[in-house]
């Protein structure tokens, strides 16, 4: 375990100000946004589709396959526009939309063949509103388009307060190719630093090294994910150096390997742990105080040319998306756990400790067992147990990428690959022919109750029968 440091606070006029920020900036999330207008244009190699909108867009667009379409998800949405119909040369061959959420708004647009995509928003100018631009080019060839805007701007990071995941910089351009989702493994203690014992003498840092290596071997059999570990052998790494090098690997989910203990020998089971808000704070004001951390806070995101109170909002607001996303992580984990062995905490428990503290990486500590109790500290020296341990983790890892793999990454393509958006007419049979499924797998990977389908709902599509 670690010894969690106190905490220091804020000052308070800081805290003042930024909760009024924040204040201000919810109240113009809960407007909800307009599409004023929607264009299309069709051009020898390219396609432009434009939304005119009332305010900064949150949204998201990615490509589905089987058949080809391309989706547009705008947060908190209306649309007050009609949409065009086919354009000739274009390879939109219809537009079609739903609400999702009760409140959120899908665009589907039908393809006539695989595209190129690439996304930006206009930022307003010469009496024009927002524009939210999806240019569609040739498979395989990058449109050519104007460079972007960027897709927020400094004076409205409204949508990132709305956001699910983490504000973090995409490591892929669009115009290369899908890169691996990157976990960050942290093997905890080593060295002159061997962490807790058991009564038989079994020192943490051995079997949660053992383990980490055996959940590198394991990541590395899954296709499109790419483990590093913090360290890799009997030696120390200081706390704040293992983020720096989960940082410097530009990892997608970092977890810290652990072994408890405790002065009571019958306590035993596992516990996953993420950074609490208190943590969060106190963190946010040392990466806030010290300058060489300025250009590379936020993902990436250089906050060399703002404020001091801008800065903060947007620490924090990529914060508490970062433990949200480590809360996600940390639930699928510990469901899986759960099959292994008894659980000490039923839920994801929040604490401070450092090596979470990183605010653009999700982030979680297992303790997989406690090391002070003798049938545990026995079960951890197993090569099998750890293997369990380590399966568990791999399962609830893949449980959660399935839902929040980044952008541009080949789980997001292969997630993508496998949903299907129902279309008017679409029948629980037709598509599960269609993707080779039972219909029974379809109902079960979707909890339908019934086969009443809704058009722009998004179901997943399970393994085909013969895989």
């Amino acid at each position: 375990m670690y010894i969690i440091a106190k905490s220091g606070y804020r000052e308070a006029t800081m805290k003042k100000i930024t909760a009024l920020l924040l204040l201000l900036l919810s109240a113009q999330a809960g407007a909800a946004t307009k599409v004023q207008e929607v264009r299309l244009t069709a051009a020898a190699d390219a396609s432009r589709l434009v939304l005119n909108l009332s305010h900064s867009p949150d949204y998201k667009v990615f490509t589905l396959a089987h058949p080809a379409r391309v989706v547009i998800d705008l947060r908190n949405t209306r649309l007050i526009s009609k949409l065009p119909g086919h354009v000739s040369g274009s390879p939109i061959r219809s537009l079609r939309s739903g609400i999702r959420h009760g409140r959120d708004l899908r665009l589907v647009l039908d393809l006539s063949a695989p595209v190129a995509l690439k996304s930006f928003v206009l930022q307003p100018s010469d009496k024009q509103g927002y524009r939210l631009v999806v240019d569609l080019g040739k498979a395989g060839v990058a449109p050519a388009v104007a460079a972007p805007a960027p897709r927020t701007s400094p004076a409205a990071p409204a949508p990132a307060a709305r956001a699910s995941v983490p504000v973090v910089a995409d490591h892929q351009p669009s115009n290369t190719r899908p890169r691996d989702v990157i976990v960050a493994i942290d093997a905890g203690h080593g060295g002159i630093d061997p962490g807790a014992h058991g009564p038989h003498g079994v020192k943490e840092k051995d079997v949660v090294l053992a383990i980490a290596r055996q959940l590198q071997r394991q990541l590395r059999a899954v296709p499109g994910i790419k483990p590093v570990l913090t360290r890799d052998g009997d030696y120390f790494v200081p706390l704040r150096k293992r983020v720096a090098k989960a940082r410097k690997s530009k990892a997608d989910l970092l977890i810290s390997i652990h072994a408890d203990a405790i002065d009571v020998p019958s306590a035993r089971g596992s516990s996953v742990y993420v950074l609490s808000h208190r943590g969060a704070s106190s963190e946010a004001a040392r990466w806030l105080a010290e300058k060489e951390n300025a250009a590379d806070l936020v993902g990436g995101v250089s906050l060399d040319d703002k404020d001091d109170v801008l800065k903060s909002v947007l620490l924090d607001l990529s914060q508490t998306a970062t433990i949200e996303a480590s809360a996600k992580a940390g639930k699928e984990v510990l469901q899986e756990l759960r099959g292994v062995g008894r659980l000490h905490r039923h839920h994801v428990e929040h604490a401070g400790f450092v090596v979470l503290k990183a605010p653009d990486i999700p982030s979680m500590l297992i303790e997989t067992a406690f090391i002070s109790n003798p049938l545990e500290e026995r079960r951890l020296q197993s090569p099998s147990y750890q293997r369990r341990l380590a399966s568990a983790i791999v399962e609830g890892v893949q449980d959660y990428f399935r839902e929040n793999a980044p952008p541009g990454t080949k789980l997001a393509l292969a997630n993508a690959a496998r949903r299907h958006i129902i279309a008017k007419g679409d029948t629980l049979s037709a598509i599960a022919d269609q993707y080779g499924v039972s219909v029974h797998n379809l109902r079960v990977s979707n909890n339908l109750t019934s086969d009443r389908l809704y058009v722009g709902k998004v179901l997943r599509i399970p393994p085909s029968n013969g895989t």
